[in-house]
């Protein structure tokens, strides 16, 4: 961030001018609006016709290439196609000794600047990397998933689009960028997500000039994740879950938003509001991954989650966050509120704010476990 002034100094005026001024038209909390199913409806439209990205439907083909044992359940790593274009890497991690179909949880890994893994920051493997044991140290040294998994639920893992398995690889890359073994140097995971952070301006830009978006195909996805989990066996459809940190607290508002097959949303740390992360908060909050072209013309971020009603949302935040403009955070959680008390379902909402910085704690994870317990 600067010293001090707006981060788009000389330009702030005029792009804060470009965006709605007053309350956004499409927010439900606009008097128009007395039915949320209909609101509901039309502002999902809105933002699916934005996302520019409607894949033709196919098969999903899936593969299971590994079964392990981790004591109190079962990790399956599989591949799936999520269009015919894209095959999707992922982790289900099944409990042991399941009577029936049990509840399910599509669980979303964060950002963080963080490329050469994705689904590993939440789920552990046998013989994984040192980095990632460090890295969970935003998690409160816990691999999310897996806890998840020992209190019963199906939970689901995939990588995100440019992390993981599907990060950016170039014709003359050395061998341990591409197989990332245990041994790998610290420097070398550094220099790789280095690199990666400096090309995702580059691939944004690809992707915006062909003409899709770079949160449609997250959110394509993601739903399409809840798809192919609602084929297993072992998973009781009417019953299903999402929760995410930072980047994949944005995945989970996403696609608690747009598919009411998911019950109950955790969303941890993305509660923001766009007019106050404009002026200081932009630089390391909004990227490509998160620009929905007109958005914010329409409705803000709240908005969007607010279209989780009259399902069940939590969404917690840190105060000493540094990438989300507190007061907007405040903002975001009174918003959503009160559109969940005109809706008519006030006890599914609730928002918290912890004396914390960006990570998912275990305090946090508490207060999580037990939604998600009350609600699905």
């Amino acid at each position: 961030m600067p010293a001090s002034g707006p981060s788009l100094g000389s330009l702030y005026p005029f792009i804060a001018s470009q965006a709605a001024q007053d309350e956004y038209p499409l927010s439900f909390l606009q008097p128009r609006f007395t039915d949320h199913g209909q609101w509901r409806k039309e502002a999902r439209a809105k933002m699916l016709e934005l996302l520019h990205y409607a894949p033709k439907q196919c098969s999903f083909d899936p593969e299971t290439v590994t079964r392990e044992d981790f004591g109190e359940y079962m990790q399956e790593k599989i591949y799936f196609n999520t269009t015919p274009d894209i095959r999707v890497p992922a982790y289900v991690l099944i409990p042991k000794n399941l009577k029936g179909k049990a509840p399910a949880i599509v669980a979303l890994h964060d950002h963080g600047g963080n490329y050469m893994w994705g689904k590993e920051k939440i789920v552990e493997t046998h013989g994984e990397h040192s980095a990632l044991k460090e890295w969970r140290k935003a998690y409160g040294q816990r691999a999310i998933a897996g806890e998840l998994a020992k209190q019963g639920y199906v939970v689901i893992v995939i990588d995100m689009f440019y992390w993981g398995e599907r990060r950016l690889l170039l014709k003359d890359d050395a061998a341990d960028w591409r197989e990332r073994p245990a041994s790998m140097a610290k420097e070398r995971i550094q220099e790789f997500n280095s690199r990666s952070s400096q090309n995702e301006q580059l691939v944004g830009r690809s992707i915006y000039s062909a003409g899709f978006t770079w949160p449609g195909v997250i959110a394509w996805d993601d739903i399409r994740t809840v798809d192919y989990l609602c084929t297993r066996p072992e998973v009781d459809a009417s019953r299903i879950g999402a929760i995410g940190l930072s980047v994949g607290g944005l995945r989970t508002c996403y696609l608690t938003a747009l598919d009411e097959r998911i019950k109950a949303g955790v969303v941890v740390g993305w509660m923001a509001s766009f007019r106050r992360q404009l002026e200081t908060h932009m630089p390391h909050s909004i990227g490509y991954t998160k620009v929905i072209p007109g958005l914010y013309a329409h409705m803000d971020y709240p908005d969007v989650a607010a279209m989780s009603a009259p399902r069940a949302l939590l969404a917690i935040n840190g105060s000493q966050d540094g990438l989300f403009h507190l007061g907007g955070v405040k903002e975001c959680l009174q918003k959503l509120h009160a559109v969940y008390e005109k809706s008519g379902a006030p006890e599914k909402f609730r928002g918290s704010l912890y004396d914390a910085p960006h990570e998912f704690n275990q305090e946090m994870q508490s207060e999580a476990w037990d939604w998600l317990r009350r609600w699905i």
